[in-house]
């Protein structure tokens, strides 16, 4: 299907993934691209060279090396390869991490790269809050790439196996409770899994439960921790209540995307970069349905992004054309055609979603997607912590919030109390 709406001469096959991987190759220096999805194993990799070879088949001209690094060492990668001379020309950034690219690895403002009159037609065909994602201080150091909210996927059969009705998935936490319970007693098997917590999560997802509770884990100004604040409790308090029944398991990372993908989960929270994941492993199997965030009571679900941006690292004049070039590629319509269609995270031009030439076919056939576009009006950025030492902050704050939902301790706001206190200290004067 997509082939035959490409604006391109049809993509080259994808190759092995390698230590480097080459879109083209024509004698000179290559721009370095510096990305996540191709360290990934699958359908992110897999999609993410399939742009890179039709990338080259559009600029043959320029030679592009996808170099695969996963999210939790891409810091340090860039900082050494920087010290060696051989640092990136564009690079995929968490947004977690874009204030960090910018005060301390010396990422470039578009703005101070690109023509206006370019940067601003790319720009205004994007999602606002999208665009708004990638910018500090009022300029654009982030082009928002790979994107999603939080969807709440369930197993209509499970629902069905605990006389729920799948035409009616719960709307707020204590129909999540009820709900997962119901499936819990009834078939066995967990009926909650989320990507809250784990190795690899981050606390994206975590900042817009804490959100949608009516906290939040940091200030406006980024200079104050609030995640032990009686919000962000509140929310807290309401999953170790689901985890205490047994029936919201402690299962995280790639143990949790298993057990959904498998059937053996009622519901779970998690970005929609899962989705075609989930959506193999249901198949001919059991029904995948999708629906959005849950909410607190009657407050409003104000669910935060999960993903990243292209950042521009080089500040070479040539080569920052070259790097424009393929950031603008990377984010163009036949791209989030590809970046939706084959991984399932959030196609950031509309004219992608209307159009019949790019997404608008594929939305129709696969439904799962509405509630994730459903999401995008509401979405609040996950905000980026401050300094140097943002890493070990948010892994504090994860670390104690996993203890507060799934540990021994009933003690919720003295275990968050605590991790405010040593993180706080981590944060910059």
């Amino acid at each position: 299907m997509l082939d035959r709406r490409t604006f391109l001469v049809s993509a080259l096959a994808s190759t092995a993934l390698t230590s480097t991987l080459f879109a083209q190759t024509n004698g000179q220096d290559p721009l370095r691209f510096y990305n996540y999805n191709l360290a990934s194993a699958g359908i992110g990799a897999d999609a993410t060279r399939k742009m890179l070879d039709a990338f080259a088949e559009a600029h043959p001209e320029t030679t592009v090396e996808g170099v695969p690094v996963a999210v939790s060492e891409l810091m340090g990668r860039i900082q050494a390869d920087m010290v060696a001379g051989i640092g990136p020309d564009v690079a995929q950034f968490a947004f977690s991490g874009l204030a960090y690219a910018r005060d301390y690895l010396g990422a470039v403002a578009l703005e101070d790269a690109v023509p206006q009159e370019e940067l601003d037609a790319h720009l205004s065909g994007m999602v606002a809050n999208g665009v708004r994602l990638g910018q500090l201080d009022g300029k654009t150091y982030g082009l928002a790439y790979v994107f999603s909210t939080p969807v709440l996927f369930y197993n209509a059969d499970l629902f069905r196996a605990a006389g729920l009705d799948p035409d009616s998935p719960p709307t707020n936490w204590e129909e999540v409770h009820a709900a997962a319970i119901a499936i819990h007693q009834a078939t066995g098997k967990p009926g909650l899994l989320t990507g809250i917590f784990g190795n690899t999560a981050g606390d994206w997802l975590f900042q817009g439960v804490i959100r949608s509770a009516g906290g939040r884990v940091l200030s406006e100004d980024r200079r104050t921790l609030m995640f032990a604040e009686p919000e962000a409790l509140e929310a807290l308090e309401t999953l170790r209540a689901i985890a205490q029944t047994g029936a919201f398991e402690a299962a995280f990372d790639f143990a949790a995307i298993e057990a959904m993908a498998a059937g053996n989960g009622g519901m779970y929270l998690q970005t929609s970069a899962v989705q075609n994941t989930l959506l193999r492993g249901a198949t001919d199997n059991w029904e995948l349905r999708a629906t959005t965030m849950p909410s607190f009571g009657d407050r409003p679900v104000r669910p935060t992004n999960s993903g990243s941006a292209l950042v521009l690292m080089t500040r070479d004049p040539e080569r920052q054309r070259a790097a424009w070039d393929l950031m603008r590629f990377l984010t163009s319509d036949w791209a989030y055609t590809v970046i939706t269609s084959e991984i399932g995270y959030l196609p950031l031009r509309p004219n992608a979603i209307s159009s019949e030439e790019f997404l608008a076919p594929w939305i129709r056939e696969n439904p799962l997607i509405l509630p994730n576009l459903a999401q995008l009006e509401r979405l609040e950025p996950a905000m980026p912590h401050a300094g140097p030492n943002y890493s070990q902050i948010v892994q504090t704050m994860m670390n104690a919030a996993e203890r507060a939902v799934f540990g021994p301790s009933d003690d919720i706001a003295g275990i968050m109390g605590d991790a405010q206190r040593r993180a706080q200290a981590l944060m910059p004067a």
